[in-house]
């Protein structure tokens, strides 16, 4: 499978690599605080969005390649990005992550983003096993995983160093056989 120049779409969305031009609408998202509440980054200054986007630029070119990241398209707007990244090769484990401007939250787009992510993972890259983590604070990404199918594992106690001090985190997963 070809692994550069991917898009994904459903009806309502499309994710597509990401441009160097994206870190302006990036940056509309990733400058505020609301967003990154849960995150140990952010807000981002302007350099931070443009180095996340020039990043992202370089993975993609890696070989072989780990990291997928996405622009989040609806109506010819970038409302947000999306990741997948593989964290174990040879047991073939991925973990996905998304992010979505405030302006479009709590109307489905994280959890089609996820769902996108999710079946590119199984279909495409072959993976075994789909893992994502949330802060056990933040109820809207915990509704997106367990509507994107995923199973609550548990959760890892002081996980993350974020701005109020050690976080911990829910860690979802879904397996192949249990992907429709």
């Amino acid at each position: 499978m070809d692994v550069t120049n991917i898009t994904l779409s459903n009806e309502r969305i499309m994710l597509r690599e990401l441009v160097e031009s994206d870190w302006i609408d990036v940056h509309k998202y990733a400058s505020q605080e609301i967003v990154s509440q849960y995150q140990a980054w952010g807000p981002n200054s302007t350099e931070q969005s443009i180095a996340y986007v020039d990043q992202a630029i370089k993975d993609a070119k890696e070989q072989p390649r780990l990291r997928f990241v996405f622009a989040v398209i609806h109506n010819n707007r970038l409302v947000g990005a999306s990741e997948l990244n593989i964290r174990d090769v040879t047991n073939k484990v991925g973990e996905v992550s998304y992010i979505i401007h405030p302006a479009y939250w709590g109307k489905g787009f994280a959890t089609e983003v996820a769902t996108l992510l999710v079946d590119f993972g199984f279909t495409k890259l072959q993976l075994h096993r789909i893992y994502a983590t949330c802060d056990p604070r933040n109820t809207g990404s915990i509704q997106v995983l367990k509507k994107t199918g995923m199973t609550l594992e548990g959760r890892i106690r002081e996980h993350m160093l974020i701005k109020d001090g050690w976080r911990d985190s829910f860690l979802y997963s879904i397996l192949e056989h249990e992907w429709d």
